[in-house]
C-alpha cells in the first residue's frame, strides 16, 4: 500500500515537472515572438498582425500564470484558468478597437512585411503547439494552454492568407477581413475557457 502511494506521489511530481519544463519553453518562445510581431506589426500596418501581436502578449502572460499553479490544486488551477479567459476576451477587445480604427484609415499594409512576420509566427507557434499537444486533454490549466497554442496556429495561417490577398488585390480589406475573423475565434475560445473554468469552479461556490 505505502509503495502504491510512494509511486503515485512520483508520477505526480513527474508530470508537474514535464508541465513546467513544456510551459518554460513556450513561454520564451511566446516571448522571443512577442518582440518580432511588435516591430513587423509597426512596419507594416496590419491589423491582423497587431492582433497576433496582442495574442502572444496574452499567451506569455497565461503561459506564466500556468507555470505558477502547475501541481496546484483544482480549484487553482481553475481560477488561474479563468483569468486566462479573460485575457483571451482583453485581446479580442483589444483587436475589435484595431479594427475600428483600421476602418477609419485604409491604408494598404506591407504585404511583404506581413509574410515573413506572419511564417516566422506560425513556425514558432507550431512549436508551442506540438510541446503542448500531450497534455491537451489533462486538467484545465494545460488543456486552456493548448487552446491558447492552437488558435495562434489558426491565427498564423490566416495572416499569411491575408498578407497573400492584399498583394494580389493591393487592398487593405483582406487584412482587415483576416482579423473580423481572429476576433471570432478569440471570442469563441474566451467563451470555452471561461465556461470550462467556471464548471470546474461551481462546485466550489455551490
Amino acid at each position: 500500500m505505502a509503495d502504491g502511494c510512494c509511486s503515485s506521489m512520483i508520477d505526480v511530481a513527474n508530470l508537474a515537472h514535464r508541465q513546467r519544463k513544456v510551459l518554460a519553453w513556450v513561454l520564451g518562445i511566446n516571448v522571443a515572438t512577442f518582440i518580432g510581431m511588435v516591430t513587423a506589426s509597426v512596419l507594416s500596418g496590419s491589423s491582423a498582425l497587431l492582433s497576433g501581436t496582442l495574442d502572444n502578449l496574452g499567451d506569455a502572460l497565461t503561459y506564466a500564470l500556468s507555470m505558477a499553479v502547475v501541481g496546484a490544486s483544482t480549484q487553482a488551477k481553475a481560477r488561474v484558468a479563468f483569468l486566462k479567459g479573460l485575457l483571451i476576451l482583453g485581446a479580442a477587445l483589444a483587436v475589435a478597437a484595431q479594427i475600428g480604427w483600421r476602418l477609419m484609415d485604409l491604408d494598404v499594409p506591407e504585404a511583404s512585411t506581413m509574410s515573413v512576420a506572419a511564417a516566422f509566427n506560425l513556425a514558432a507557434n507550431g512549436i508551442c503547439l506540438w510541446l503542448l499537444t500531450p497534455y491537451r486533454t489533462g486538467d484545465v490549466n494545460m488543456s486552456s494552454s493548448w487552446e491558447c497554442s492552437r488558435n495562434d496556429v489558426i491565427e498564423g495561417f490566416a495572416v499569411i492568407a491575408a498578407a497573400a490577398a492584399v498583394w494580389v488585390f493591393d487592398s487593405p480589406w483582406p487584412d482587415i477581413v483576416a482579423a473580423v475573423v481572429l476576433l471570432a475565434i478569440f471570442l469563441r475560445s474566451a467563451a470555452r475557457v471561461l465556461r470550462n473554468a467556471w464548471l470546474e469552479l461551481a462546485p466550489a461556490t455551490a
